[in-house]
């Protein structure tokens, strides 16, 4: 008899299984195997075959895949993972069927058809570890991953996995920011989250609203209601808004309103729906008391495209008159310029920030096209500019500048227009002075248009971390610390929180205080290894404690980071102002080891 063919090769490897499996079926047998085989139907196997994937074999409620491309494999359980967020929506919470999914890329064995081997193993135990619609991966997986997908990544440090000889550093896949939570232990009672303290002033959250329309890239739409509507409430200066980077981690989630509101520390939520046929629109409103749960009101608002503006100020104004009517009489007598009578100019713009928040190359490059794309249908409208500014930060930030020249210049020209137009538009003028700061490297011109933009909205989280940041460029370090902490406590879930905490340990170390400088970067290092700013108070913290190892490491980070990288190259980059917290933090690097 000839003997069966066995090769070894390197492949990512996806499991996936029903979380609750045995519940369902004893709760309805045939009703869960139809819906289980139409999800696998219509979603996962759509979504392997998009993806490049092999399905190896399926076992009751489970799943073994293989990819060519780790990329791949990830991108696939994400889109798996949201599909089935979607499809769960309108479905009771005790039918709806969620699987775990668990991704690790390494040797396997192959026989016929068949996989085995470690690689194997290691993702089982991975799709173990995982949430009800949560994604675990290896270390290796969110080392090749990060930076190529719209997902973050959160680290739950070392585990030893059943029958597998060493440890594995697991990461759960922050869909839209955030991981679902592990289900607890065996006969442990999950403990109460603390939550967070609600402010004396009126709070609110308002939640990703849900895309109603029948094709599915109408996403952006929805997302850029949301947003509009936040922007709006921001400017009250008498209600504390939840920004807009906490808010969507909640996106794709079925949540339970009271947790959502000591997570985020707020009174009040703001959930809903957008439906957008051609040119009409139709938003569905509902605001909630997250002390319980109960519905103050709901509505319903409907125009045509060109009323998008209206409707959005309809729904805030509601907001506003239900929470607390001294609010309403305070700024009854705030400005309401219609920022555009041109929708597809902000039907461009609402793209345009879809594809940067990607958070890619491509994505940024796709959102410069867009943003020049809506100024040119309506010059004069001001928030394009602040798009196309934002482009530019973000090149600058990711070293993706090709003529960095021809970026700064164009920084200038985009900046100055929009600060022309955009004179009560705090978005605008706050992105416009952080792009002035960081890109041109004029701190005391950017913290002036950040000012401005803090009169306008004094309790917008995006405002006060630009200030925070550039404060701390300025040499101002506990002014920087004060506004930074606002900014947390306004997106407490913050898919970005990693940057405002490297500029906290850049605060931190500029006043002295190594020891705070290095427990906040190491908090930054642990949400986003591969952001350099925060790996440089690190190392340079560490060496002036006289922790060599740690200095050590964090070098190495660097190194791996942004390969050739010496003392030379990090002063270019540095936007401090103050000799003395530049000659601090190079001396420090020097002393961790950083070549010259």
């Amino acid at each position: 008899m000839a003997s069966k063919r066995l090769d070894r090769r390197l492949s990512a490897v996806l499991a996936a299984d029903v979380a609750g499996y045995s519940r369902l079926i004893g709760a309805d047998e045939e009703g869960t195997i139809g819906r289980l085989r139409a999800h696998r139907t219509l979603l996962f196997d759509a979504k392997l075959a998009e993806h490049r994937g092999r399905l190896v074999k399926t076992t009751g409620d489970g799943l073994l895949a293989e990819f060519a491309s780790v990329v791949d494999a990830v991108r696939c359980a994400v889109d798996v993972q949201r599909g089935m967020a979607a499809r769960n929506a309108d479905v009771a919470p005790d039918r709806r069927i969620e699987f775990r999914i668990g991704v690790h890329v390494g040797d396997i064995i192959v026989e016929d058809d068949d996989i085995f081997g470690e690689g194997v193993n290691v993702a089982a135990r991975l799709e173990g570890l995982a949430a009800a619609g949560g994604i675990c991966v290896s270390a290796r997986v969110q080392e090749d991953v990060e930076g190529r997908l719209d997902v973050g990544f959160m680290d739950d440090g070392e585990q030893q996995l059943k029958n597998i000889a060493r440890p594995v550093r697991v990461y759960r896949v922050r869909l839209g920011g955030v991981e679902p939570e592990a289900p607890p232990p065996p006969d442990v009672e999950p403990a109460a989250p603390a939550g967070l303290a609600v402010p004396d002033m009126p709070s609110i959250a308002v939640l990703p609203f849900q895309n109603m329309s029948a094709d599915p890239e109408q996403e952006f739409f929805a997302d850029g209601m949301v947003e509009d509507i936040i922007t709006g409430l921001s400017r009250y200066r008498h209600l504390f808004v939840i920004a807009r980077n906490s808010t969507f981690t909640y996106k794709g989630r079925a949540v339970d309103m009271k947790q959502v509101g000591r997570e985020l520390g707020v009174r009040y939520l703001l959930e809903g729906s957008v439906r957008k046929a051609g040119s009409r629109i139709r938003i569905t409103a509902q605001l909630i008391d997250t002390a319980t749960a109960a519905h103050i009101w709901a509505d319903r608002f409907e125009g045509g495209l060109e009323d998008m503006f209206d409707l959005q100020d309809q729904v805030t104004a509601k907001v506003v008159g239900a929470i607390e009517p001294e609010v309403r009489r305070a700024e009854a007598e705030r400005a309401r310029r219609r920022p555009t009578e041109n929708p597809d100019a902000h039907l461009c713009l609402m793209r345009g920030v879809a594809s940067l928040n990607k958070w890619s190359k491509a994505g940024a490059d796709e959102a410069l096209r867009l943003a020049y794309q809506a100024i040119e249908l309506d010059p004069g409208y001001s928030a394009p500019y602040g798009l196309a500014v934002s482009c530019y930060i973000v090149r600058r930030a990711n070293r993706w500048m090709t003529d960095p020249a021809q970026d700064r210049a164009e920084t200038a020209r985009l900046a100055a227009r929009a600060v022309e137009i955009g004179r009560d538009d705090a978005v605008t003028l706050s992105l416009s002075g952080f792009a002035i700061a960081s890109v041109l490297g004029d701190l005391d011109a950017g913290a002036a248009l950040i000012d401005r933009a803090l009169t306008l909205t004094p309790n917008f989280g995006m405002v006060l971390g630009h200030s925070g940041y550039v404060r701390v460029w300025l040499g101002e370090p506990e002014a920087a610390i004060d506004y930074l902490q606002r900014a947390m406590r306004l997106s407490p879930v913050d898919s970005l929180m990693f940057v405002m905490q490297a500029a906290m340990a850049m605060a931190h170390f500029i006043a002295g205080r190594d020891d705070e400088a290095l427990a906040w970067s190491e908090k930054s290092v642990q949400r986003n290894p591969f952001f350099a700013a925060a790996t440089w108070p690190a190392a340079a913290g560490a060496a002036n404690l006289g922790r060599s190892e740690d200095a050590a490491k964090y070098v190495a980070r660097l190194r791996q980071i942004e390969p050739g990288v010496a003392i030379s190259t990090v002063k270019e980059r540095l936007l401090l102002r103050r000799p003395q917290d530049r000659e601090r933090l190079v001396e420090g690097l020097r002393k961790a080891g950083l070549s010259e």
